[in-house]
């Protein structure tokens, strides 16, 4: 114990002692460097940035510009702490690397063999998905991020949503940008290891390499004085914006840290897995993650932020590219209010950290290339004038997309129906429930996880517009669907998804009633097979209670002689006992349209 607590400090120190310096002097190729950056900026309208620059093992810039909030004049420095958004993806890679190298797990392993209850939509991909697969964002998913972004569902619980997310392509068939895959990765490290992934990535890489400043949650920024605020463009108009929660998806992107420590992972990744004298990878390991495994289509939006390039491929955790003849390993982030950026030519031990407080800035990419062509040498392009020119014209795209929208709204008509006739609850077997009700003055009101909370504006016909009280969702469009018999059936939230409405409550149930010898029956423990469950149901105080380890106790009121409903519930959900000679051979759990959950008597 002692022993690695001076190590951790004297990697530490020589961390230190490498970047102090390097925030006061600049090397001759970066000679304008800063200037560039404050004119940078000021055109993109970013409040603050910090840029550390590494070459040949050494730190040679490590400094911030800007300020950490808008209208505070507190500046930003190299040691500012930021979100890094899907940067952090890297090093999830490189954790999994890590078991790799200790023989523990294979590149090559199902899923399954370490999460035995994974399952996903497809039955064949659900089976033959590999560790390797995961990480290379070729499971044939679109995104599905709302499901996670600001709800409560637990790492675990995101993971079992996912068997409802249908899949967009055919497994392995192509590239597919996949957050919930990135944190299905990250839980094979519990599996295997009993340690989560946050203390693993502490353990195993902040310590070694003297990130005593990084996190994995925001919740550890209390701790911190030199913190920079997240930033969003709203209404046409730079502003401070909360931190985000997105602890429920660590292993895809919640990192944080600042570019003086981030130094040490780009030195890492360019000594093929070796940091001061201590090998924490093997080079193998290292060159797996950084060889091609997915082949990115050369297309927009990415020919854009890759001009130049040859190749577009993605590694394990690496988009990989080409600049100038040179092979470039990088990887960007992207979180509210936070843009990052890490990059490196490894034939030229060069690499680079950008981290900026504004919200989907590419700023970086323009700052990445700058840096680039200093070291390379020959003729240097304004990039920060190039990407900005090919951003306003997204921006311009975006709003004649949205002048497009309006002008093709349906003036003077009127919904079908009385508004409370659309409040109710609805579900999907992925998202959840989704609610509409009315509030005090009467007008709806759209509520979906923590994050989403929506005033409704009737559109036109039986569709409303939803303006998020969270002003950096912006608006989105709810259509309503009624059924032959004039009842609402359904809604469809614009960019979400379309949700059912949720069957009526059930009517009162005091006129059933059974003895307490009726209900003994029914006790017992009970298992579900995939995903591993256990529940127990007890009789207490002449009641039955279904008990699911970390979940409140239910409390089943009977129906029927054999079919009980979960009280307090907001939605409908039944317990249906299934007997066979008087005994109980097991129960479904059914809630709404999702498939039911059969569980068998435990033996």
């Amino acid at each position: 114990m002692k022993t690695n607590r001076i190590q951790t400090l004297f990697m530490g120190l020589l961390l230190a002692l490498s970047v102090a310096p390097c925030a006061f002097a600049q090397e001759a190729p970066l000679q304008g460097f800063d200037e560039y950056v404050n004119k940078a900026l000021k055109d993109w309208e970013v409040p603050g940035v910090g840029v550390a620059i590494v070459k040949n093992d050494k730190v040679v810039l490590a400094k911030g510009y800007g300020v950490r909030k808008l209208g505070d004049p507190t500046p930003v420095d190299e040691r500012t702490i930021f979100a890094i958004g899907s940067s952090s993806k890297a090093f999830t890679a490189a954790a999994l690397a890590m078991l790799v190298d200790e023989g523990k797990i294979k590149w090559d392993d199902p899923v399954t063999k370490h999460l035995p209850g994974f399952e996903l939509y497809d039955p064949y991909s659900s089976k033959e998905m590999t560790v390797r697969d995961l990480l290379c964002h070729r499971s044939g998913l679109d995104r599905g991020d709302l499901m996670w972004y600001g709800s409560d569902y637990s790492r675990d619980e995101i993971i079992r949503r996912a068997r409802f997310l249908k899949p967009s392509w055919s497994f392995r068939s192509q590239f597919g940008y996949q957050n919930i895959m990135y944190l299905t990765a990250g839980q094979i490290i519990p599996a295997v290891t009993g340690k989560s992934w946050d203390d693993f990535i502490k353990d195993r890489f902040f310590k070694p390499l003297g990130m005593a400043a990084s996190s994995t949650s925001v919740n550890a920024l209390k701790a911190s004085d030199n913190v920079a605020t997240p930033h969003g463009k709203i209404d046409d108009k730079v502003v401070a914006i909360p931190w985000r929660n997105i602890d429920n998806i660590a292993p895809a992107g919640s990192i944080n840290s600042n570019v003086a420590e981030m130094t040490a992972w780009v030195r890492l990744q360019l000594n093929d897995g070796e940091f001061a004298g201590q090998r924490l990878l093997s080079s193998g390991a290292v060159k797996e993650t950084q060889k091609s495994h997915t082949v990115v289509p050369y297309e927009v939006p990415w020919s854009l932020l890759f001009p130049d390039a040859h190749f577009l491929n993605y590694g394990l955790g690496w988009f990989l590219s080409d600049y100038r003849g040179r092979k470039v390993v990088e990887h960007g982030g992207n979180i509210d209010g936070m843009s990052a950026l890490v990059a490196f030519i490894p034939e030229e031990k060069l690499g680079l950290v950008i981290l900026t407080n504004q919200n989907g800035s590419e700023m970086r990419t323009a700052l990445k290339l700058r840096v680039f062509d200093a070291f390379l040498g020959g003729e240097a392009k304004d990039w920060s004038a190039i990407h900005l020119k090919t951003m306003k014209s997204f921006e311009d795209q975006g709003k004649a997309a949205e002048k497009k929208r309006n002008d093709e709204r349906v003036k003077d008509t009127k919904p079908s129906l009385a508004l409370d006739k659309y409040a109710g609850t609805y579900q999907d077997e992925m998202y959840g429930d989704l609610k509409v009700e009315q509030d005090e003055s009467g007008k709806l009101v759209v509520r979906y996880n923590r994050a989403f909370t929506g005033d409704l504006e009737h559109w036109h016909y039986d569709t409303f517009q939803a303006t998020w009280r969270d002003r950096t969702m912006g608006k989105s469009l709810v259509s309503f669907t009624l059924s032959a018999q004039g009842k609402v059936e359904a809604v469809k939230v614009q960019n979400l998804a379309d949700f059912n409405r949720a069957p009526d409550k059930p009517p009162s149930v005091a006129g059933v009633t059974l003895s307490e010898a009726d209900l003994r029956k029914f006790t017992g423990r009970y298992e579900l097979k995939s995903p591993p469950l256990e529940m127990s149901v007890e009789l207490v105080g002449g009641k039955l209670k279904a008990v699911i380890p970390g979940q409140p106790v239910a409390s089943l009121a009977p129906v029927s002689a054999d079919r009980f409903t979960v009280e307090g519930a907001p939605v409908s959900i039944f317990v249906q006992f299934k007997l066979a000679e008087g005994k109980v051979s097991g129960l479904t759990v059914e809630q709404g349209s999702s498939p039911p959950l059969t569980f068998t008597p435990k033996r």
